[in-house]
């Protein structure tokens, strides 16, 4: 019988909002080994309680926030936590994981996950403190930014070391890629799930906890984690890493011609220098900062001194919105890109979606689809900073062409007309990351096989990306040479993306950051969180078992989107991507051919070639008995 010995607090918290009720739950041991926690436990919660009739945006929605087994401990990165819903941007599955240190202290106030159901009739604030809930009036703090509504509730409860997870503005007008905003300035960023807490009238979840991680093997973890720091600041990337944290990539990958400037109108941005994470650490570096037991502290506060932007003082100013506020506008004024950084953050909105819907505007505008007038008198050229932050600002208020923006690009462009499909950069409704397919061709197909839609982090192949010969060796062996390694090579790459997919969700689920794990460091991989995790539990899980248990999770997430309707046919990239080569140097005029590598790529999973659904046969091997009987029919076994 398996049973709770370390690792897990053994307890959710149950929450419906709209008989304003919090009942403490246990958490089966059975089904926390099953799925780990954090995207496993989200997963399986989705599947069982929000069918194909249930919409994102209804009180009968669910988000669940959940934690994983190594969250909260001293194990390297492990302050990550885990959001899951039907997504109100793209319909089908959500998720969206976030570090920093709430839900660390989610642990240590009592509670593995938090279920909410429901919605409540006036705005509110899920309190949570050493084992104790109760749902608050919000009325206060409703039309707060995220920053306010943080320092109010900390007033409000005499606690100066409360954390939060809150909407802002954004997530309380549906804004459909509405972020959950966690302290210290984090973001639940991808998905829209800001949108379904501003649904339900969940102002925020502020917890605040004085227990510690049950630890199964104490002497036996301590000597792992220990291992695993210092296995993490030995490797050759650690000082470029903790120097300048993910903007450090700007250059690196610009050269590789893999940089979406323009809206995917290229690869390469000629002024990348100026946005780089040099010019951003030399310009306007405070202090470094970091998640919950980080050893790495690729975090940064920066601040602006002078100019019509002084005072402003943000950080979380990632790669991806150096990107998506940069080089995908047009924009080469890093303080522009700071302080939409900020008003993003505040404002509860996801950087990246909101980027790719104003590029996606100003495409429009350059190509006549869209007037001035349309644009409410901005005049939508590329780097135009009353553009930029006009349509920012239209967005989040859900007003003028920015209430049409807000349903994201895919939605927005079906309004707009046939014209502007074809400029609408998204998969599955998914604004597409800071990654141009073209470049490196793992990369398009992730972003076709993602389950949440257009993503880099779900399979995070960056064996590729530069070209790691050493580790792909060590990995996979050396038969996989040259052409895994190599970012214009097909071969090999589905075989990348389907482990990468794996073990992506292993990681989310146990509590700890990839950046720590996968990219950075290289340092962390199967053999290692099955140590991790089986010290801390008491569990003896091996790298089979986590490696079943990222599999069944994967083939779960997309028999759902399968019960919704996803097929073969919605794992497909603009068409700008497979029949435009790229211009950039560095894509050496190639184009992406993330479709031709369906076929390997089912074949491996073990899914149907026509259809892209699991096959029963699978979802039979994999436990996953009312999956197989949703998609095939038969009983349950």
């Amino acid at each position: 019988m398996t049973e709770f010995r370390g690792g897990y607090v053994g307890t959710l918290l149950e929450v419906d909002l709209s008989r304003r009720r919090v009942v403490t739950a246990p958490l089966d041991p059975a089904v926390a080994r099953r799925t780990l926690g954090g995207n496993g436990l989200g997963a399986e919660i989705l599947w069982d309680e929000v069918g194909p009739g249930v919409d994102p945006l209804s009180a009968e929605a669910v988000l669940v926030v959940a934690t994983g087994p190594l969250t909260g401990t001293p194990w390297p990165c492990s302050g990550r936590t885990e959001a899951v819903a039907r997504s109100p941007l793209t319909g089908i599955y959500g998720d969206s994981n976030a570090g920093g240190t709430f839900g660390p202290e989610l642990k240590f106030a009592g509670f593995d996950a938090v279920v909410v159901r429901g919605a409540s009739e006036t705005p509110v604030v899920l309190r949570i403190i050493d084992g104790k809930a109760s749902i608050d009036n919000a009325a206060d703090v409703w039309g707060l930014d995220t920053v306010e509504t943080e320092i109010a509730l900390r007033r409000r409860y005499a606690s100066p070391g409360l954390h939060v997870a809150s909407i802002g503005p954004a997530g309380e007008r549906g804004v459909r890629f509405a972020s959950i905003q966690a302290t210290p300035n984090r973001s639940f960023g991808r998905c829209g799930l800001g949108a379904v807490m501003g649904a339900k009238g969940l102002k925020a979840i502020a917890v605040s906890g004085s227990r510690r991680v049950p630890i199964a093997e104490p002497g036996a973890f301590a000597a792992l984690a220990k291992e695993m720091h210092s296995r993490v600041r030995a490797n050759a990337m650690f000082p470029a890493c903790s120097r300048y944290g993910t903007p450090g990539l700007v250059r690196v990958v610009n050269e590789i011609g893999r940089f979406p400037t323009r809206n995917f109108q290229n690869g390469e941005f000629s002024e990348a220098e100026a946005i780089s994470g040099e010019a951003l650490r030399e310009r306007f570096f405070v202090e470094d900062a970091g998640c919950f037991a980080c050893p790495v502290r690729c975090d940064k506060v920066y601040r602006i001194s002078n100019g019509r932007f002084a005072g402003v003082e943000t950080s979380s100013v990632e790669y991806e919105t150096l990107n998506a506020f940069g080089a995908g506008l047009g924009n080469a004024d890093l303080e522009l890109i700071l302080y939409a950084n900020e008003r993003c953050d505040r404002l509860g909105l996801d950087t990246i979606s909101t980027g790719r819907a104003i590029g996606f505007a100003m495409e429009l505008a350059e190509r006549g689809i869209v007037s001035r007038s349309d644009l409410g008198g901005l005049d939508g050229t590329w780097g135009d900073e009353a553009t930029i932050l006009g349509l920012l600002e239209q967005i989040a208020a859900r007003e003028g062409i920015g209430d049409v923006l807000a349903g994201g690009v895919r939605r927005a462009a079906v309004c707009l007309g046939a014209a502007a499909v074809p400029y609408a950069m998204e998969v599955k409704g998914m604004e597409i990351p800071a990654q141009d397919g073209r470049a490196q061709q793992s990369m398009g197909l992730a972003h076709v096989t993602s389950n949440r839609g257009a993503d880099h982090l779900k399979a995070f192949p960056t064996l590729d990306e530069t070209g790691s010969p050493d580790e792909v060796a060590r990995r996979y062996g050396t038969r996989y040479l040259p052409e895994m390694a190599d970012p214009h090579a097909t071969r090999y790459k589905a075989l990348l993306v389907k482990d990468g997919e794996d073990f992506g969700v292993v990681v989310d689920s146990v509590g700890v950051c990839k950046s720590g794990g996968t990219f950075v460091m290289a340092e962390i991989y199967w053999p290692e969180i099955a140590a991790g995790v089986s010290a801390a539990t008491g569990w003896p899980l091996d790298e089979a078992e986590l490696r079943d248990i990222g599999e069944r999770t994967v083939n779960l997430t997309r028999a759902y989107n399968a019960r919704l309707g996803i097929t073969r046919a919605d794992d497909r990239l603009p068409a700008r991507f497979t029949r435009e080569p790229s211009p950039a140097r560095g894509a050496l005029g190639e184009v992406a051919h993330a479709e031709e590598l369906l076929d390997e790529y089912y074949a491996l999973r073990g899914w149907d070639a026509a259809c892209g659904w699991p096959t029963a046969a699978t979802l039979e091997r994999l436990g996953l008995y009312g999956a197989r009987r949703a998609l095939w029919g038969g009983s349950d076994g």
